[in-house]
């Protein structure tokens, strides 16, 4: 819908599908980034969503419902898809590497999930441009060319808001970037590992999806933040991202 924003688009669509299929029982329409539609499209589709033929399947894709009308909506099934978890990422990512054979490391094959932010499809793509030089995948290799920050770069800041300390946060800051650390998604993983901490200090640390290491430094950051400076620094991190 992206390319055919049109009201003509949707009548050339209407004309065909009153047609039935030359082979199977049903004939299935996929509208996708269907927001993109003009308010004239969306009217035009209206009628034959409401009074659909007997063979007509139609499915609506989209990142952003909130810009379909009620209208629309309301005459829809709603499915919503939430980001693939990050224990299951790295369990495909691992039967990948072991059928293709891929030396990789755990640690480089959690990196490049965590770095997928819950789609399978970018976290394939990304082993496949990692392992196409044919070295092993290890951390350092994977952070090198993904550009994530380290975890001690991470948590070098976090002590540094904890101790409120701005020479040591500015430190950690520049040696981060330094080492060609992306800044947004050194600013994303500070939210994620003070977001780590908050949870710890409110006694869920069961839905963090780390290391035991990593799941360590927070415990140990926990009596250093009070709730009102993590809910602070996690709203700044994430504006500044």
């Amino acid at each position: 819908a992206a390319s055919n924003t049109s009201v003509d688009d949707i009548r050339a669509l209407r004309e065909k599908i009153n047609f039935s299929p030359s082979k199977g029982q049903f004939k299935v329409y996929i509208i996708d980034e269907v927001h993109m539609l003009s308010n004239a499209a969306f009217n035009a589709i209206l009628k034959t969503l409401e009074e659909p033929p007997q063979h007509a399947i139609f499915i609506l894709a989209t990142t952003e419902p909130q810009k379909i009308p009620a209208t629309v909506i309301s005459r829809c099934q709603r499915f919503d898809f939430r980001r693939i978890p990050l224990n299951y990422i790295v369990s495909q990512l691992q039967q990948i590497a072991a059928g293709e054979n891929i030396r990789a490391e755990p640690e480089a094959l959690t990196l490049i999930a965590r770095h997928a932010t819950g789609s399978m499809r970018d976290a394939i793509s990304l082993l496949d441009q990692l392992a196409s030089s044919g070295e092993p995948l290890d951390l350092q290799r994977t952070q090198a060319v993904l550009g994530a920050a380290t975890s001690e770069h991470v948590i070098r800041l976090a002590q540094a808001l904890a101790s409120r300390k701005v020479s040591n946060g500015l430190t950690a800051i520049q040696q981060a970037l330094d080492g060609g650390t992306d800044p947004r998604q050194f600013a994303r993983q500070t939210v994620d590992f003070l977001r780590g901490i908050l949870l710890t200090k409110l006694g869920n640390a069961d839905q963090l999806e780390t290391t035991a290491e990593m799941k360590k430094q927070m415990l140990d950051l926990t009596q250093r933040f009070t709730l009102e400076e993590l809910i602070q620094d996690i709203n700044l991190f994430n504006r500044a991202a």
